[in-house]
């Protein structure tokens, strides 16, 4: 078996996080409370937190829209050209991969081995999507990747969580990894996505952790492959497929022309999710659809809706927000009146509003200071040169 003990690259970050270790372990209670406005200011822009479609200009935009949140925006600007109840914070399920992915992709390179153990798939939740890896078999890295963005395995998440020092620490690296994303509507507990109390995301910080993976040349070339061959042990393979149907045409989806990936979910509580992103005559657009009300396909069926509609409309329509840029790349901070607080001004879905989970755990005691502290160390990270080469089950 190779063993993965990879030292940290940064003491400065081990002494971070055994300081945060001793912070009190006051944490705040979940609570099923909406989150008030924090101050004047918005992450994105404030039409972004408004109720009701944002739009400027451009055509009408399309009809049966049914989704409880969505966003359209392009990739090369960051201008969100649509929005519908952005910051909303719900169950992200399976499109949270796309922040593991983030999070993950640069720590191993895709040809190293790891022999999977009994212990390194131990905890896996019950009724998970799996890619069907197995302890005793040896895969590539890319393998793995592979399992995660075709598949949504859970399986392969938990192992490449082990392989980075176990699920605790990647967590903390995720949520480090949002806070400096400026995705201030997330709250990170597990990191395949699956449904745990607390763990939330909005349709705006979705869209912003496609747009810097994508940046990506590995998360880009992952998460449009169509299908791949998978260990199956005894030197056998088995064929797996992307399981977005608007890339790989499947379940009576049309494939969507020019469809790049990016990433879907399922659960029962937090619905079909969907962020994806596609291109035509040189231009690239980001969509976010989250828990339409009915139909096993409404998800792609609104997505693609949308691209068309942004499609479309070429300059006729106007921003009504933007996707800002990470801190540790430049990105301005967002900053509002009321000090301390976060200036995200999201809201979190009600039990009313077919609500995800029944609260969500505040930044606090020795897991706020972890993933704060965490924060500041992964500005010191080196991060690999990015290229600009050219993806249901429960997740």
């Amino acid at each position: 078996m190779h063993a993965f003990s990879r030292p940290s690259p940064r003491l400065s970050r081990r002494s971070l996080l055994a300081l945060a270790a001793t912070a009190p372990l006051t944490a705040a209670p979940l609570t099923a409370t909406p989150a008030t406005a924090a101050s004047d200011v918005v992450v994105g822009g404030a039409r972004l937190v408004a109720d009701g479609v944002q739009v400027n200009g451009g055509g009408a935009l399309p009809g049966k829209l049914t989704a409880r949140a969505w966003l359209l925006a392009d990739q090369d600007s960051g201008e969100v050209l649509a929005s519908y109840r952005a910051h909303l914070r719900v169950a992200p399920a399976s499109t949270l991969k796309m922040l593991f992915a983030d999070t993950l992709l640069d720590r191993f390179e895709r040809t190293e081995r790891y022999r999977v153990t009994d212990a390194d798939l131990a905890g896996i939740p019950s009724g998970s999507s799996l890619v069907g890896v197995k302890a005793g078999i040896t895969y590539t890295v890319e393998q793995l990747w592979q399992g995660v963005f075709l598949r949504s395995g859970n399986d392969a998440v938990q192992v490449l969580a082990r392989m980075n020092g176990g699920v605790a620490k990647t967590v903390a690296e995720m949520q480090a990894r949002a806070v400096d994303l400026q995705a201030l509507d997330t709250r990170v507990v597990s990191p395949d996505g699956y449904d745990h109390d607390g763990q939330l995301s909005s349709a705006y910080d979705l869209a912003l952790f496609a747009r810097h993976g994508l940046r990506d040349a590995d998360f880009r070339a992952y998460c449009g492959t169509r299908a791949a061959e998978f260990p199956g042990g005894g030197g056998k393979t088995f064929r797996i497929e992307n399981t977005d149907r608007l890339l790989s045409g499947t379940y009576g989806v049309t494939p969507y022309p020019g469809m790049i990936g990016v990433k879907n979910g399922f659960t029962s509580n937090a619905g079909n999710t969907f962020t994806g992103a596609a291109t035509r005559a040189g231009r690239t657009l980001v969509v976010t659809v989250l828990h339409p009300k009915s139909g096993h396909n409404a998800v792609y069926e609104e997505a693609a809706a949308l691209l068309d509609w942004g499609f479309a409309q070429g300059s006729s329509a106007r921003a009504v927000g933007t996707l800002v840029e990470a801190l540790s790349e430049g990105g301005t901070r967002a900053s509002g009146s009321s000090a301390g607080k976060a200036p995200h001004a999201g809201s979190e879905a009600s039990a009313a509003d077919g609500a995800g989970p029944e609260g969500w755990g505040a930044l606090g005691g020795a897991a706020g200071a972890v993933a704060l502290l965490a924060g500041g160390a992964y500005a010191l990270r080196r991060r690999r040169s990015r290229g600009s080469a050219e993806a249901a089950p429960p997740s």
